[in-house]
């Protein structure tokens, strides 16, 4: 999973993960159950706790073409990055959920020691959007969060309307967070993909979330 706070980085994106309990907060939801998509999964540990919890979770990401040790690599790399660019910046942050720089370091550690104890026998698929290789309606709720319209920059306007119309394909209700860009304000994307979706038939809604990270940043997008 790329990250919403990765600003200055050697990769076009940071591979860190988050947890189950980040995931919830973030997509507003408090039970699940059924069939769920994490896409893209990244390194977080969402699909193994879900599991857990008797959830049938599966994980998508392009990287799961990499082996564990180059995945393991990258991540702890990226963790690092990722906290050390937060010290400098924390101000520009909310911590509410968090609690401070300590404890967000140990949810991305705890996500993705996880995940790496777990692939890649785990339920994981390598492919990425905007082609995914399941049947129309296989999944009850399909997540993603941390790519779409956060990297409005770096993935184009096709990208995304191709992106969300897919994930409302392969599932019957869809869940992204954010919907703010890395510049903090909502992504120019937003209303062009609420427009195509509509344009489909599909009924999306914005609906507020009780976690904030980025300031104001406190919308999913429901399909």
């Amino acid at each position: 999973m790329t990250d919403d706070d990765a600003f200055e980085v050697d990769d076009e994106y940071l591979l860190i993960g988050r947890t189950y309990e980040e995931y919830a907060a973030m997509f507003g939801v408090d039970e699940l159950s059924g069939r769920v998509l994490d896409c893209g999964s990244g390194v977080s540990s969402f699909v193994v706790e879900a599991r857990e919890r008797g959830i049938d979770a599966i994980g998508v990401d392009p990287t799961y073409t990499d082996s564990r040790g180059t995945l393991a690599t990258d991540a702890r790399r990226a963790r690092r990055d990722n906290v050390a660019q937060l010290s400098e910046k924390r101000d520009r942050y909310v911590w509410s959920f968090y609690g401070g720089l300590d404890e967000r370091g140990d949810y991305l550690e705890r996500a993705s020691e996880r995940f790496l104890d777990n692939f890649p026998d785990g339920p994981y698929v390598a492919a990425g959007l905007p082609e995914l290789p399941f049947r129309d309606d296989t999944f009850d709720l399909a997540v993603s969060g941390n790519l779409l319209f956060l990297y409005d920059d770096r993935l184009d306007l096709e990208f995304h309307v191709a992106a969300v119309q897919e994930l409302a394909r392969v599932a019957d209700e869809v869940r992204v967070f954010p919907l703010a860009s890395l510049d903090r304000t909502q992504s120019q994307y937003v209303e062009p993909c609420l427009e195509k979706l509509r344009a489909a038939g599909h009924t999306p809604e914005l609906r507020d979330v009780s976690y904030e990270f980025q300031p104001g940043a406190t919308t999913v997008l429901v399909i």
